[in-house]
Parts: structure tokens; C-alpha cells; sequence
């Protein structure tokens, strides 16, 4: 859940809840991150917001960016 009240950063709590999803395995190791757009409308943030989260991600190295074939989990958090 994006609390956007809360003290943290809406990128990171984006960040977070997409991490806890490849944690769970609901997104499992080469399966495509949901589309900027669906993320945008599901949570009801900025393209740049998500941009920021996806960036975090790939900085956690949790996913990979293709350019024109988009942004793909790499690995599951904890290997």
C-alpha cells in the first residue's frame, strides 16, 4: 500500500511493495515488471515517481532494463 502521508518517499515505498512482490515470488526471476502506465494508474503516481522506483530497483539489483523491451526481475531479494 502507498501511504501518501507517510514520511518515506512515494518512489521508495513503490520500490518497497515491488521488492516484497519478487520476495514472495509473485514476480519471479525474468518475468517483465508491470508497465510504467499500469503502475501509474494502479497507485495513482507520477511517471517520474515510478521511473525513480524502477531506478531503485535496478540499483538493488532486483531487475534489468532492455531498451525498447522493458524492465525484466533478475533475481529474487535474499539469493
Amino acid at each position: 500500500m502507498i501511504d501518501p502521508l507517510a514520511p518515506t518517499p512515494l518512489y521508495v515505498q513503490l520500490a518497497d511493495l515491488l521488492a516484497r512482490m519478487i520476495e514472495r515470488g509473485e514476480l519471479k526471476e525474468g518475468d517483465p515488471l508491470p508497465s510504467e502506465s499500469y503502475l501509474q494508474q494502479e497507485y495513482g503516481l507520477a511517471r517520474g515517481t515510478v521511473r525513480s522506483a524502477v531506478r531503485l530497483l535496478r540499483d538493488r539489483g532486483l531487475v534489468t532494463t532492455a531498451p525498447q523491451r522493458g524492465t525484466y526481475v533478475t533475481r529474487r531479494a535474499g539469493k
